[in-house]
């Protein structure tokens, strides 16, 4: 049995892809996954499986949200040693201290040809980015819904990608780490 966090893009946003957590956790029960639990309204969640890799589960979940909610959203699969290595490779140690300023974009390959130039043109003051394997890290110290950076960076990047805030990937990881500690 292997455990996995789900990472879902772009549900509950602005009152679209409504999916509340509960019917989430019906739909991941259907699909016969276990010790379920889900993490704030924007669609995390940790769950067990005994077979699939990130992208068979990625698109049976998202089939079966499609089937039972009338939308598809787009699923990042991540082990929990995934997490675990993007919060130890946080290049932006300083901005733990202002988790809302820090986001880590998962994306389910490396970016082949992200738009470095672009990203750079559109930083403003001492925003920050930084690519790390399958992992974008940006720092929006001036605040992430007003940054140009942060509204561009999915189409510059040139790839599928879902954002967390420091505070929810890090509370994801202590939910994992509890989970899995011996009993």
């Amino acid at each position: 049995m292997a455990t996995w966090i789900a990472l879902f893009r772009g549900i509950n946003v602005v009152g679209n892809n409504r999916l509340l957590m509960k019917d989430l956790v019906r739909v991941l029960e259907g699909e016969g996954l276990t010790e379920i639990r889900t993490y704030i309204q924007s669609g995390n969640a940790i769950f067990n499986s005994a077979r699939g890799t990130p992208r068979s589960l990625a698109d049976r979940i998202g089939r079966a949200v499609e089937a039972r909610h009338g939308f598809r959203p787009r699923i990042a699969i991540l082990a929990p040693r995934e997490l675990s290595e993007a919060v130890a490779g946080n290049p932006f140690k300083a901005a733990t201290s202002e988790p809302k300023s820090l986001h880590l974009y998962f994306m389910a390959e490396a970016p082949p040809s992200p738009d470095h130039a672009a990203l750079s043109r559109i930083r403003v003051g001492a925003e920050a980015f930084e690519f790390r394997g399958r992992v974008f890290y940006l720092h929006t110290p001036h605040g992430f819904p007003t940054s140009k950076l942060a509204a561009n960076a999915e189409r510059l990047i040139g790839i599928d990608a879902t954002a967390r805030n420091w505070n929810t990937v890090t509370r994801l990881l202590e939910m994992v780490t509890i989970e899995n500690a011996p009993r």
